[in-house]
């Protein structure tokens, strides 16, 4: 039996073909749902689009550009670093639930600079993952003034949370 073989592609925002849908033989290598890069070039720094969807699970991209504001959640999220070079602040907050009760789910954006002991600093490029632990205030950089990166976020739906299915499906 001969052996098919299969390049992959890796995107850049500076450099992507947008994706479709084709659906042969029920392969996951045949799926694509969305192209990350084509969202984070058409949106605001920060902003939280959702391109995957399960449940009260959700896949965000996210435009790293300058500094975003600080986030806590009330479950752990975790941050892929799909393009660029990003660096993510972390604090343990000493008062999480009174900001992110038990039962909200998705991120919550704090009003200032979060209350707690600082956890570290986290620097990332392409491919590199971070676990956002529920407990801890969040932020993420992009320190190069001229560079952006592309962040893809695991997490559950909440009220940062933004769905463009229409611009993202039928355009």
């Amino acid at each position: 039996m001969a052996m098919t073989e299969f390049q992959t592609v890796f995107g850049s925002l500076k450099n992507y073909e947008k994706g479709d849908i084709e659906i042969i033989d029920d392969d996951k290598k045949n799926y694509t749902f969305s192209n990350v890069f084509e969202i984070a070039s058409k949106s605001a720094p920060y902003e939280r689009v959702v391109v995957g969807k399960n449940l009260e699970y959700v896949l965000e991209t996210i435009r790293a550009e300058g500094t975003s504001d600080w986030y806590t959640t009330s479950h752990d999220e975790f941050a892929l670093v799909m393009d660029g070079y990003v660096e993510l602040d972390l604090v343990k907050l000493d008062n999480p639930e009174t900001i992110a009760p038990p039962e909200k789910e998705g991120a919550v954006k704090l009003k200032g600079d979060p209350e707690g002991k600082k956890m570290g600093l986290i620097k990332m490029k392409r491919g590199h993952q971070a676990l956002l632990p529920v407990g801890a205030a969040y932020r993420f950089r992009a320190p190069d003034s001229d560079a952006v990166g592309v962040i893809l976020m695991q997490t559950c739906k909440g009220e940062e949370s933004i769905e463009k299915w229409a611009e993202i499906c039928y355009t």
